[in-house]
């Protein structure tokens, strides 16, 4: 290698083979610590392969629509499992059922879910999708005195029950303040019906029976909630007041 020389030279002397080998070595930079290998995060996508096995839940559906009950499997992969990053998401769904009557638009609609489940990303729309569904023949109370506008609508209350357990779809709970005005709701229409027995006895309607919630009971005269589309809804001092979310017509 060329070395340009900027100034006068005074004095020079000869490099020897033994002088080389006098001169110190260099110190050895210590070499840069290699990275640590990270795993990579799979997120759910269409390119993920089923495995052997996939764990799951099935959901029983009586409807007065159908004479059969309806069973309606969702199965879920487990992905990145034990570790930090460990989801559990849907992956397929499967519906079974003794009337084949209907057979072709359950095939559709498992097709249909299952392949949405595979895209992945958020599938938490499919619920409120299936869920806006209307039946033109009207709709039905399944137990707890839920209003159901279709089949396609309870199927789609299913599946927003399984991405809720799952933690897709992550419930608000209710403040101790909306606890304590249900339970306060609650108490006055039972007090009242105590003592005048006649206020709670409304004329029935055909088929009308008392309606079961989560281990509460609502009065068989009751009507749906518009809010929580329980059949809950009393007349209370003149409003309609609902026992099951404690609504009222009159704020």
């Amino acid at each position: 290698m060329a070395i340009k020389i900027s100034k006068k030279i005074k004095s020079y002397s000869v490099a020897t083979p033994d002088d080389k080998a006098a001169t110190p070595a260099p110190a050895p930079v210590a070499a840069a610590p290699a990275p640590l290998p990270t795993a990579e995060i799979i997120q759910m996508h269409e390119r993920v392969e089923r495995p052997e096995t996939l764990v799951g839940a099935t959901y029983k559906i009586k409807s007065p629509l159908f004479e059969h009950a309806l069973y309606v499997t969702i199965n879920d992969i487990v992905l990145n499992p034990g570790t930090e990053h460990e989801l559990r998401r849907p992956f397929e769904l499967f519906i079974n059922s003794k009337n084949m009557e209907h057979f072709q638009w359950i095939v559709a609609i498992t097709r249909i879910v299952s392949a949405v489940f595979r895209k992945g990303g958020d599938v938490t729309f499919l619920a409120e999708e299936m869920k806006a569904v209307f039946d033109p023949r009207g709709g039905y109370f399944k137990a707890g005195g839920v209003y159901m506008p279709s089949i396609i609508a309870e199927i789609g209350g299913v599946i927003e029950e399984h991405l809720k357990s799952i933690g897709m779809i992550i419930d608000p709970e209710i403040s101790d303040a909306q606890r304590a005005l249900i339970a306060e709701k609650r108490a006055a229409y039972e007090n009242r019906s105590k003592k005048n027995p006649d206020v709670s006895a409304a004329p029935a309607v055909a088929g009308d029976i008392a309606i079961t919630g989560d281990g509460t009971s609502f009065p068989p005269s009751a009507t749906m909630c518009s809010k929580c589309n329980t059949k809950a809804l009393v007349l209370m001092d003149g409003c309609q007041t609902c026992l099951n979310c404690g609504y009222s017509k009159c704020g």
